[in-house]
Formats: C-alpha cells, sequence, structure tokens
C-alpha cells in the first residue's frame, strides 16, 4: 500500500525527517503568500539544519521572525526569486548590503513559471513586464502588434508546500485563499514535500475537490499550523 506519510513520535520529528536530504545550495520552490499558506514546519525543520546557499523561489520572504524570513535571518538564503519583499526589514538590510541576490519576477509572471515548470513547458511570452526593467536581457518579439517577454519555466530540486486535507496518497486539498501559490509549487519540484493540517482516509476526498493530486507529492507531513497574522487591520470604532 502507498503510504507518503512520514512516520514520527511528534510532527517537529516528522517534518526534521522530510527535509533531511535537502542539501548546501539546494533550489527551492516554497509555496504560500505572505504569512497564507505557507509550510511553516518545514521551514522551521530546514532552518534547524546545517544548510545555506539556498536558492528560493516563493512570491516573498515572509516577515523577519516567521516564514521564510527566518531562514534569511540565519544567513541561510543565497538568492530570492520574489513578485514582493515590502514585509521584511531583514531582507531589505541584506539586499542593500549586497548579502542576498534577488530576481524580481511580476506575481502573475511568477505563478505562470512554476506552471509552466511543472508543466514541462521551457518557456513562453508575456507582455508583462516589456518595456521595463524586468526585460533586461531577455528575448523580446512583437505579436499583433504588441511587444511580448520570454519568461523560463521554472523548476526545482525540492517544493515545500501547504495544504489543508491530505491522505496518505498525497492528494492534497487547500483552504480558501491558502491555496494561493500551492498547487504551482506542488507541481514544479522533483521532490514536492507537504504538510498537511488534517490527515483522511484515501477515498474521503472528493475526487472533483482535490488541488493537487498525489502524484505530484513524495511526502506528506501531518502538523499544525501557527495562522499567524501578518498585519491586522481594524475599523475604527
Amino acid at each position: 500500500m502507498i503510504d507518503k506519510v512520514i512516520k514520527a513520535a511528534s510532527h517537529k520529528e516528522a517534518a526534521a525527517k522530510a527535509v533531511a536530504d535537502i542539501p548546501k545550495g539546494a533550489f527551492l520552490i516554497v509555496g504560500g503568500f505572505g504569512l497564507c499558506g505557507i509550510p511553516e514546519n518545514l521551514i522551521l525543520a530546514l532552518s534547524e539544519r546545517d544548510v545555506d546557499g539556498l536558492t528560493c523561489v516563493s512570491n516573498n520572504c515572509g516577515v523577519d521572525d516567521w516564514g521564510l524570513g527566518i531562514l534569511l535571518g540565519k544567513k541561510k538564503i543565497k538568492k530570492m526569486i520574489s513578485s514582493y519583499v515590502g514585509e521584511n526589514a531583514e531582507f531589505e538590510r541584506q539586499y542593500l548590503a549586497g548579502e542576498l541576490e534577488l530576481e524580481f519576477c511580476p506575481q502573475g509572471t511568477l505563478a505562470e513559471r512554476m506552471r509552466a515548470g511543472g508543466a514541462g513547458i521551457a518557456g513562453f511570452y508575456t507582455p508583462t513586464g516589456a518595456g521595463t526593467l524586468v526585460a533586461e536581457g531577455k528575448e523580446t518579439k512583437v505579436f499583433d502588434g504588441r511587444e511580448y517577454i520570454l519568461e523560463r519555466g521554472i523548476k526545482a530540486e525540492y517544493s515545500m508546500v501547504a495544504a489543508w486535507k491530505g491522505d496518505r496518497l498525497g492528494n492534497l486539498v487547500y483552504r480558501k485563499t491558502a491555496r494561493n501559490f500551492n498547487p504551482m509549487a506542488a507541481t514544479a519540484g522533483r521532490i514536492t514535500i507537504a504538510e498537511v493540517e488534517e490527515l483522511v482516509e484515501v477515498g474521503e476526498l472528493d475526487p472533483d475537490q482535490i488541488h493537487t493530486p498525489g502524484v505530484f507529492v513524495h511526502r506528506v507531513v501531518v502538523a499544525p499550523r501557527e495562522k499567524r497574522i501578518e498585519r491586522r487591520t481594524v475599523r475604527r470604532g
């Protein structure tokens, strides 16, 4: 029987086992958007290992003390490929000090680069970023009178994603906005590691509601999530 769930005495030990073979200098794709839908337990486990020189592809780098910000604070990330970095002061400091490489990528383009990589598509043309700094050094073509730039699909050695529910076959369901980049990230990794809040029996997930089929997932960790709020906004009384 196929069982992709990592067995351990605790969820922390399971997360540690799941990321134990990620080497120094690895190329990682990490799902999530800010603090929403991030694989926080996997990130924390990776931060406790002696690995550095990582290249991480993710919408952003979390905040200073949570998410990918933990890896950044421990100087484990060499390069980020991101679309937004505005909530992390340490990110700003490292970049301006020349300690961190950064490749900016428009948000929709970043999602499509992951999707394309997972689908085996080497590259695609998009008008987003044409005529701007984003286009520097990239091939351009004109289609129907409009300029497009060539963007490469992204594939990685490892992908780490977070889901709401999953089964031992690796089928995943994300919850509401926590879906964000996770489905694309899950398909673009040679080895995809998923942390899920709730493990269900095979057959309990409605096939029509599965967002990531188990064929894309190699390891599953069952772990609770802290679900921090990135920025609390309330209405004045």
